[in-house]
């Protein structure tokens, strides 16, 4: 049996209601959706990847920093179309019944150096049927009733950063699958951009990453 092709897939619609336009509001120096971007062109796992939207202006920003550009059917960019039925078109176009599917979700745009191939290393470890990065956060009881802090319990939470999954789970209609499997990540990469002060503090993070050495700035893909 052959390895299956992964294939990136990042979403990215225009409307927007918590920050408007955000997938292509500046931070950090760049458009949100580079930082994404830049991280699928530094793969070297991915078999290809592509922007999935209906709008025209985020088409042009993902082709200006090197990524191709995927029409989504305007009844598919409504604000309850859900991820996994934006991943079935898309693995229509271009994938196919054996791809394995490389969610990256735009709006997570905190990556080190290497987490998207070591999110597909980990999903290829075993016979997952996804593999998700994430953070542990502490599940507190509601408010009034009595806790020992070392009482609590701890729950993995997905940050949308990267989720690798079979095609055969969308044929199934299902995203995670039966045998789900998670990649723990640094708390910098957990931070997923839903209000405004989530953008602030990944502009904060995204420009510490910089100054250290553990991030890459996006750049402009070279003209042909």
């Amino acid at each position: 049996m052959n390895a299956p092709a992964f294939l990136g897939v990042i979403p990215a619609r225009g409307g927007s209601k918590g920050v408007p336009r955000k997938n292509i509001k500046p931070i950090a120096g760049h458009p949100l959706l580079a930082w994404t971007i830049q991280a699928a062109r530094h793969s070297k796992l991915l078999d290809g990847f592509a922007v999935s939207t209906e709008d025209e202006e985020i088409k042009e920003v993902a082709r200006r920093y090197g990524a191709a550009a995927l029409d989504r059917p305007p009844e598919l960019a409504a604000d309850d179309t859900t991820t996994k039925a934006v991943l079935k078109q898309v693995n229509q176009e271009i994938g196919g019944p054996d791809a394995a599917i490389v969610l990256l979700q735009a709006t997570s745009p905190i990556r080190r150096e290497g987490l998207i191939d070591r999110t597909i290393e980990a999903f290829r470890s075993g016979d997952y049927d996804s593999m998700s990065t994430g953070g542990w956060q502490m599940q507190y009881p509601p408010h009034g009733v009595e806790h020992r802090r070392q009482d609590v319990k701890q729950v993995f939470v997905n940050d949308g950063s990267v989720i690798v999954l079979k095609a055969a789970n969308l044929a199934a209609d299902v995203l995670f699958g039966a045998k789900a499997g998670t990649l723990a990540t640094s708390r910098e990469e957990n931070v997923d951009i839903d209000e405004p002060f989530d953008f602030w503090l990944a502009e904060k993070i995204l420009e510490k990453g910089l100054s250290e050495g553990w991030l890459v700035e996006p750049s402009l893909s070279p003209r042909k």
